[in-house]
Formats: structure tokens, sequence, C-alpha cells
């Protein structure tokens, strides 16, 4: 098991006894937080693929897991408190073994670091068009992202889907090509700094919310925005 899933794990078990003792209101995998009228909104994911729920609380402490990457990290000063704990595990907790270890091989960021991020969704037509994505990340010295549509087509990965039921990121620049903008995915990267949408589509809901909105054939405008890169880059 990755060891940060691990630790995801651990405090969200530990978040339930936590409220429990404080006599909190618990939320899980929460995406943002509103306030209206000084109480506290959280926007959190149900188990739908589609759906987002507004949660508050009656009691005055609360307890939130923020899913990762939902949230600009920012300094806050202080120190953090560091407890050294003697754990003795049980002869049962040493049946775990690790048989075996792989490493990733990317030639960029990864799609949680990067601070560009070129997505791509069925819009592009085809697993093949995906080359277009990754020459423009490349270029940008990005990473590549994939709508969960995308990803359902086999057409990438499931480690670079972009969603409610993938990663959350908040790169500095977003570009979108062919996605239309589900709310599945919009709230997967709705917090990027700049978004740039590229769609032949021009009612897609993805341009209700992009800073930059192209209307177009992305097989037509993004080779083009490639070739001027290139020129630039010479």
């Amino acid at each position: 098991m990755n060891r940060w899933l691990g630790a995801l794990l651990l405090v969200a078990w530990l978040a339930g006894p936590r409220a429990a003792d404080a006599q909190a209101g618990k939320a899980l995998d929460v995406y943002t937080i509103d306030v209206e009228g000084g109480k506290s909104v959280l926007f959190v994911s149900p188990s739908g693929e589609s759906m987002l729920i507004d949660v508050g609380w009656r009691s005055p402490h609360r307890i939130a897991l923020f899913r990762s990457g939902s949230c600009e990290a920012v300094t806050t000063g202080g120190e953090a408190r560091v407890e050294t704990v003697d754990v003795q595990l049980r002869e049962h907790s040493r049946g775990a073994s690790i048989v075996s270890q792989t490493h990733r091989d990317d030639k960029g960021p990864s799609l949680e670091d990067a601070e560009v991020i070129v997505a791509g969704g069925i819009g592009l037509g085809s697993a093949e068009s995906f080359a277009l994505a990754e020459e423009l990340a490349e270029l940008l010295g990005g990473a590549v992202g994939a709508t969960r549509a995308a990803v359902y087509k086999g057409w990438y990965p499931h480690t670079a889907q972009v969603g409610q039921t993938g990663k959350t990121v908040t790169p500095k620049l977003y570009v979108a090509l062919g996605i239309s903008g589900a709310v599945q995915h919009k709230v997967g990267m709705q917090n990027s700094k700049v978004i740039v949408a590229i769609n032949k589509d021009a009612n897609a809901p993805i341009f209700e919310f992009s800073d930059l909105s192209v209307v177009g054939d992305v097989h037509t405008i993004v080779p083009a925005l490639i070739e001027l890169l290139r020129q630039r880059k010479q």
C-alpha cells in the first residue's frame, strides 16, 4: 500500500473517534468550504459520481477532511508538534510483505505537482489524438490529464483522471482540450489559477467557468499552437 494512502486511511479512521469525543460533526472528502453568515458550509461528494451536496453542522466543533489538491497550501507559521510513539506490533500484523516494486518512468512532473496540466476529453476523438495533449504538455513543461469519459473508453490511463472520481488538481494553468465541462470533471480542476478551454461546441458548460474560451476544432487549433510554441523556443 502506498504510504500516503495508508496515512490517509489512518487519519480517516481516527477522525470518527475524535469527532465523537469532541461531540463534533464530521465531513469527509471535502472539496471547498464557503462561509455564509458566519456559518461554514462544506461542499462534499456523496457516493454518487456526478453529484455534490452541501453539508453544514449544528455543533460548534467541526472536523473535516479535505481531498488532496482541493486547497492551495499556504504558510501559516508555527511549528508542528512531533511525538515519538513506541509501537509494538502483534504477530498477525507482520503477515504482509512487499512482493515487488515498480518505479514510474515519467518524463514530466506528476499530475499533483504540475504547474501546467493539459487535459483531454472525448472531444479529442481517439486515443491516438492524446498525442496532441502530450506534445503540448511537454512544450509547456506540464503533465497530461484526462476526463472520466476518456479514461472509461480506454484512451488514457486511470492514473491521469481528473475529476470527482479521479484526482483534484490546482495548477497555475489548466488547458482543456475537447472537454465539455461536466460537474464530475469540474470539481477536480475548478480551482486552477487559469483555465483555458478549447471546444468546437460554443455552448459547452466549461466555457462558463474558463478564463479563456476558444471555440474551434482542437485538431486545427492545437497543432497551430504547438508550432507557435516550437518557433518561440528556437
